[in-house]
């Protein structure tokens, strides 16, 4: 294993987006929900007004994670975190949490104040963060996390 570099998605480059796209669809494994479509749609911003960043994080020139940030359409200063996703045999090394820093530090240098959303099964990490669990939110043992900044 290689040094693992962190970067912002070039989506008009086609490797990085199919190899991209390819990584999340196969980590959430729900086609119906994460079609490839969909996913491509996502990540090349192409329906959207508002913002949208992803970052990859590469190893030897492959993509092992994906993490986007976007603006939250119905909200002021509010920020989604979403579409995270490590490469099974690369999980519990790290990269998760990298990623997840460097979403922040963008929104941070980026925007003077504002509040970041995310949904999650494991809190931990986020909360590590900053993040706190917005009361009564466990839907389907997935909780709604906010940190503001």
């Amino acid at each position: 294993m290689g040094k693992i570099r962190l970067d912002t998605l070039d989506a008009s480059s086609p490797a990085l987006l199919e190899a991209s796209v390819t990584l999340i669809v196969n980590a959430f494994g729900d086609p119906e929900r994460y079609s490839a479509e969909r996913i491509t749609r996502e990540l090349r911003g192409d329906d959207s007004l508002f913002y949208r960043q992803f970052f990859i994080a590469t190893d030897a020139g492959q993509i092992v994670a994906v993490g986007g940030l976007k603006a939250a359409d119905w909200a002021s200063n509010t920020h989604i975190l979403y579409l995270s996703a490590v490469a099974p045999e690369r999980r519990g090394k790290g990269i998760g949490r990298a990623l997840i820093k460097a979403r922040i530090e963008w929104l941070e240098q980026n925007f003077p104040t504002g509040r970041i959303l995310v949904s999650a099964a494991k809190t931990r990490r986020f909360r590590d963060f900053g993040f706190v669990e917005i009361r009564n939110s466990n839907i389907d043992g997935r909780h709604l996390l906010l940190r503001r900044f």
